[in-house]
Parts: C-alpha cells; structure tokens; sequence
C-alpha cells in the first residue's frame, strides 16, 4: 500500500515537515510505503477553468500537477499539509490541488485522505476545513485522529516541542492504516459502492 503526502509548505525542514515526518515513521512501521512531495516554493499557477483537461485528461499547464496526478492514482491514501497564512492554507498549494483534483478523471472514491494544518497560534481549524473538502467531493473518506490535525510553531523545530500535536500525527497515521487495510478488504469482499450517474443542478436557469 502507498501513501502520497504532499507538502505544502516553501521550507524543506520547517515545522510542516516535522509533522509529516512523525507520520511517516508509523507509516513505515506498518509496511505503507510513502512518498512525500513538497511544492510550497514551486512556481504554480491557478486553474483558468479553460476545460482542456475534459478532453485531454490532462492540465493545460505542464508542471507539478501533472506530475502528481499518476502517483495520486497509484495511491491509497491522501495527506495534505500545510502551513497556516491567514487562516488559510499556503495559496501554492490550493492553486494547486485545485486543479489536480479538477483535471483528474480517475476514481478516487474510498482513496483515504487526510489534512494537516501547522501554524504558530490561530487559524488551524480554518485550514483544516479547507483541506478536507477536496476528500469530501471526491468520494474520499477523510480520516481523523484523537484531535483536529494540527501542530503549533513558528520557527524550524519549535513542532517538535508540541507534544500533543505530534501524537495527534502518530495516531492519525496508525488510524489512516486502518482505514487503508480495512478498505483494501472491503474492497475484495464487497467491490465498491454502486454510483448512480451523476446529476448536475444549477441554482439559475
């Protein structure tokens, strides 16, 4: 089994990093492979919602995105991290999870996600919600931990003094195993849930 986790955050061993990395090891331990992918710093622009990837699959704009889009397909699980800037997650990051969730036409229905946020004080939760909804209309089962997914610290290594953060990481990724085995078995017993086709409504005709 394999886990992606993306990195959003523009330094290589910031506190976002730590909090991965404590997730990583219990991964590890459990047999998960990982691959982590840090583009916080990356040059990516957003979504122009021009709709060539209807047709080709693919984002107009080669860069990271599709870069990640087969090792998301190739994966079970989904963990997106990052730091909090006003509330909200890094902007690179949603510029570009916008439009690999959006260009990508494979199923990732019962793929588990997970979201972690990392700030110095405030704006955690905020962050974390956004996050969460890329799993949520996708079909993805978003996991949880003991606490919401969050770790506290400003400068490099202050995350590692946050003990309770770095437990919620451990038992978020012990219960995302969890999910991932306990889905891979579902999935041979019972194959996936029936989707009826899908219906578009709009709010103004």
């Amino acid at each position: 089994m394999k886990v992606l986790m993306i990195n959003g955050s523009p330094r290589k061993n910031g506190n976002t990093s730590a909090a991965l990395k404590e997730m990583e090891r219990v991964f590890l331990k459990e047999g998960i492979q990982v691959e982590t992918v840090q583009i916080g710093a990356r040059d990516i622009r957003g979504c122009i919602a021009c709709c060539s990837c209807s047709k080709t699959g693919r984002c107009v704009f080669e860069d990271e995105v599709n870069q990640l889009a087969p090792k998301l397909e190739e994966a079970d699980g989904l963990v997106i991290a990052s730091p909090v800037y006003y509330a909200s997650a890094n902007a690179t990051l949603i510029a570009c999870l916008d439009r690999l969730f959006y260009s990508t036409h494979f199923d990732k229905t019962m793929k588990v996600g997970a979201s972690v946020a990392v700030a110095r004080r405030g704006g955690c939760s905020a962050t974390f919600d956004e996050l969460n909804k890329y799993f949520t209309i996708t079909g993805m089962p978003v996991a949880s931990s003991q606490y919401w997914n969050s770790v506290h610290g400003r400068n490099a290594g202050e995350a590692l003094e946050d003990e309770e953060g770095l437990q919620t990481m451990r038992t978020l990724a012990a219960n995302m195993t969890f999910l991932m085995k306990s889905i891979a078995l579902g999935k041979e017993t019972f194959g996936l849930p029936e989707r009826e086709p899908q219906v578009f409504t709009n709010f103004i005709r």
